[in-house]
This record gives structure tokens, C-alpha cells and sequence, in this order.
């Protein structure tokens, strides 16, 4: 981590705070890393058995109001 506030002091445009294709690249591949592990986890068991009892018929998700409208026209 240390090595990358380092390069970026050294950016090619200095002044603009932006960063050097190199460094984009470089955090880049460690997002797409993090990214790639969590999906390797996988859904906990709990999750799908919950996506499963809403996804059931007779659950009553869209009675009252539930299942994504929106009553109150974007105010909370």
C-alpha cells in the first residue's frame, strides 16, 4: 500500500490529482481480486433459505403495500 501513495506523489500530471494509468491498473486488478473471493463465498445458507420463503407463492410479499411500491412517492 505503502508503494502506491508513493507513485501516486509521482503522477504525470502533477497538480490534478489524477492518477497515472499504471496506478488505475494496479487498483484495478486488487478490486477485481476482493471482488473475485467474495463471490467465491458463495450465499450463506440462511440467505437462500430466506430468498426461498419470499420467492414461495401464498407468502403474502406484495399484500399491504410490501414488494417494492412506493406510497410515499420517494420521501421517507
Amino acid at each position: 500500500m505503502k508503494d502506491l501513495k508513493s507513485q501516486a506523489s509521482k503522477s504525470t500530471t502533477p497538480g490534478k490529482g489524477g492518477l497515472t494509468p499504471e496506478i488505475q491498473s494496479r487498483i484495478g486488478h486488487q478490486l477485481r481480486a476482493m471482488y473475485d473471493d467474495v463471490v467465491r463465498q458463495g450465499v450463506p445458507d440462511r440467505f437462500a433459505e430466506l430468498i426461498k420463503k419470499l420467492d414461495a407463492p401464498g407468502t403474502g410479499s406484495n399484500e399491504n403495500g410490501a414488494g417494492g411500491s412506493n406510497d410515499n412517492n420517494g420521501r421517507d
